[in-house]
């Protein structure tokens, strides 16, 4: 479902980075121009860290059909692989922003879960194509059911850290980059960021 409200009218926040999550997603390299050697010294860094963080949390590894044999033979049985297909593996800027529920534990029902889906162009259209990409975020409110916010920006989730009170760290030279959302000015992007982030508590 896509929801035509912002997270903070809805009773969401943007969670900080530092707060316990439930999981990871990652995205398998295998873009022969961006990556080395047919990609294979990106995929064991890749296998190596998803098998780290699966020590502690549940890892979700995206990854496209000609490569799913490859990637599950690499990984421990732990981690989860779907086929989801990218145009690159940097699924920090490209994926959703995932939400966190503003209500006290005590009161329910809580709002189901949601996630934000922000436009996607490759760093201002630096590596096309970017529309397996773009699409990250919807195809991953389907495989877990969540509602989706897609507030109609461009904007990579490496852009912005947030410490889920409201706060957002994020710089002029990404945002307001015309290569991105020329269209809008600085006062427009805070907007859209107080919808999104702030802890509407």
């Amino acid at each position: 479902m896509t929801l035509k409200s912002t997270p903070a009218e809805d009773g969401f926040r943007m969670p900080g980075e530092f707060e316990p999550h439930s999981g990871c997603w990652m995205a398998w390299p295998e873009r022969p121009d961006n990556w080395r050697l047919g990609a294979k010294p990106a995929q064991e860094a890749y296998a190596a860290v998803a098998t780290a963080i699966a020590a502690s949390e549940p890892v979700t590894m995206a990854v496209s059909d000609g490569q799913f044999e490859n990637c599950r033979a690499q990984l421990p049985p732990e981690v989860r692989v779907i086929e989801v297909s990218t145009d690159d593996a940097w699924v920090r800027d490209h994926g959703p922003t995932f939400l966190a529920s503003s209500h006290p534990p005590s009161l329910s029902p809580s709002p189901a879960p949601a996630l934000v889906d922000w436009g996607y162009n490759a760093w201002g259209g630096k590596y096309p194509p970017f529309d397996l990409d773009d699409d990250v975020p919807r195809r991953i409110a389907g495989l877990q059911g969540r509602r989706r916010f897609v507030p109609g920006i461009i904007l990579e989730g490496g852009a912005i850290d947030g410490n889920g009170e409201g706060c957002v760290l994020t710089t002029k030279s990404c945002l307001l980059n015309p290569n991105r959302n020329p269209q809008l000015s600085q006062a427009d992007i805070e907007k859209y960021l107080d919808g999104v982030c702030r802890d509407p508590s």
